[in-house]
């Protein structure tokens, strides 16, 4: 059974409201500030899962997307139509995903990863009859994470946006500045190397992996308004 994660009304927000990203955008850059905050609804799942691809530590997390949100904000006259606004602040928040990454991360131990990669794999049984993997759900989604997580940077980011984001080849492409054959090459390496059990057992799960649930929202949300509010101030 594959149940979609129940909407909040704050949520809702960016998804109910009728103006497209542009014009949202055009009356933001136009002095109606308040109105990011439909930007923000709208795209925080997405922004989320790309800076967590990049960023496994979860207390990065926020203060990157935090921080992407504020510098797309600030640029928002640099915004050209010619491309979506999601595309735009996707590739806002990897550049600030990485320069955090490259002040914070350490070292990678390879040996750590493929030691990490045995043990989810011997964690996770064999079989799991149909009745048993509704109950299984979040203990199965949790596994995706880690074998996710395993993947080098160069695939893992591939495969969240095309994957679990359920971007086009064309969308990830342009965010990440690769060509099409590139993206597809290294999604088909990606799942390869997330093995075989996890993914036919989680098939239907994936687009659940990494939510971004409504207290985070409304918190990454708060901070960038309250930000932005500070900067009208001055």
């Amino acid at each position: 059974m594959n149940m979609k994660p129940v909407q909040s009304a704050a949520e809702a927000l960016g998804a109910a409201s009728p103006l497209s990203d542009s014009e949202v955008a055009d009356r933001v850059a136009g002095g109606e500030r308040g109105l990011f905050e439909i930007l923000m609804r709208r795209h925080n799942q997405r922004i989320y899962r790309v800076v967590r691809a990049v960023l496994r530590d979860e207390r990065d997390v926020e203060d990157v997307m935090q921080q992407a949100y504020i510098n797309a904000f600030v640029h928002l006259h640099q915004f050209e139509r010619r491309s979506q606004f999601s595309t735009w602040l996707t590739r806002i928040a990897l550049n600030e995903a990485f320069a955090r990454r490259k002040k914070t991360q350490a070292t990678d131990d390879s040996a750590i990863h493929d030691e990490r990669s045995g043990e989810l794999m011997n964690s996770i049984p064999s079989s799991l009859p149909d009745p048993e993997r509704q109950a299984y759900a979040g203990e199965l989604t949790r596994a995706l994470e880690q074998a996710i997580d395993t993947l080098p940077e160069t695939y893992r980011v591939v495969f969240m946006l095309r994957d679990v984001e359920g971007l086009s080849t064309l969308e990830t492409a342009e965010g990440l500045g690769l060509g099409d054959e590139a993206v597809k090459t290294r999604l088909h390496r990606a799942r390869a190397m997330v093995r075989r059990a996890v993914t036919e057992r989680l098939g239907e799960q994936v687009p659940q992996a990494f939510q971004f649930h409504a207290p985070r929202c409304d918190r990454v949300v708060a901070a960038v308004l309250a930000h932005i509010g500070a900067m009208s101030a001055t």
